[in-house]
């Protein structure tokens, strides 16, 4: 067996399963699908059983990661006391390729009883699910494109697709930004480089370097070694920033100008009109802007572009940005 082309063609087999049942899919069904779950006052409750289960679970983290209140009831479960978690505002969004699994079909009287609205995604539109069902989507596809006919893979994967298409559609109707995506993931990498600003990372007050443009060299080296971020910023009598020293600047500079380097004021070795950033900035932008001009520090500007911090390639490091 050729294993790297048998891969191939079960991945290319899965997406062909998905684009069937997006030509298929009936247009009425989707855009009631979509409104039911718009309107929704409540939460969107999603359940199923087995792999489909599995599937729901993810569907249910979607949309409570982009927008949509949403909670995963286990069908069994259901039938055992947890159909408490449905409230009369609800929707219920039903994960079964087959429709006919016992524990879900169980709870539908209970559902119907209240008054919830049902969301079908099922392989099966004639099934008992499907006709209890305020809408369906049609995600049946042929037997062959599970292993031995009946494999739960192609089919949980389209039920995924859709899931979560429907997801991103309510992520767009709702304008749902990136900082809202954030705010939902404040502990991970995603929430640090979007919510972690310039003004969270960079250096002030006594750990800032910063010299006069008349400073001489000699004071200018003192200050970049006790400060140790590998520069210093250099600044007018106003503070605004006219330039920066780097170690490597440093290093050039007693190339061209030797024993006379320490005479000499912080302007005439400077690298002039430094890239720079905003507090406000975040950090991800200023790493960036890092990468793109191969710097490792950025001097940090006010509005008025007086020198308030210094944002150096380790503080990214450390706070997990990188």
């Amino acid at each position: 067996m050729d294993v790297f082309r048998s891969l191939q063609e079960e991945l290319n087999k899965e997406a062909e399963a998905i684009l069937r049942v997006a030509r298929q899919l009936d247009p009425d069904q989707v855009n009631k699908a979509f409104q039911l779950l718009l309107d929704c006052q409540g939460k969107v409750v999603v359940t199923g059983m087995g792999k489909a289960g599995i599937i729901a679970r993810k569907i249910s983290a979607t949309l409570a990661s982009t927008g949509t209140t949403s909670i995963f009831l286990h069908a069994a479960e259901g039938i055992h006391g947890d159909l408490g978690m449905l409230q009369r505002h609800d929707l219920l969004l039903a994960v079964s390729h087959s429709g006919n699994t016992q524990e879900l079909l169980s709870i539908i009287p209970y559902v119907k009883f209240v008054g919830i609205p049902i969301i079908a995604i099922t392989g099966n539109v004639d099934s008992p699910l499907a006709q209890n069902a305020d809408t369906v989507l049609d995600c049946s596809i042929p037997a062959d494109f599970e292993a031995l006919g009946m494999v739960p893979t192609a089919s949980t994967t389209v039920e995924l697709a859709v899931g979560d298409a429907l997801a991103i559609l309510l992520l767009k109707k709702k304008n749902f930004s990136l900082v809202d995506f954030a705010r939902f993931h404040p502990g991970g990498s995603i929430g640090k480089q979007l919510l972690l600003k310039v003004k969270d990372l960079m250096h002030t007050g006594k750990e800032l370097p910063l010299v006069r443009k008349d400073t001489s060299m000699s004071e200018t080296i003192l200050v970049m070694t006790s400060k140790k971020l590998g520069c210093t910023a250099v600044v007018d009598e106003d503070s605004v920033l006219i330039g920066i020293i780097t170690d490597g600047d440093l290093r050039r500079q007693i190339q061209l100008k030797q024993d006379r380097l320490l005479a000499h004021p912080a302007k005439d070795c400077m690298t002039g009109n430094p890239k720079s950033c905003h507090p406000e900035d975040l950090a991800a932008s200023a790493l960036r802007q890092m990468e793109k001009h191969k710097i490792t520090m950025l001097p940090v500007l006010n509005d008025s572009r007086q020198v308030v911090g210094i944002l150096h390639m380790h503080d990214l490091v450390l706070a997990g940005i990188i």
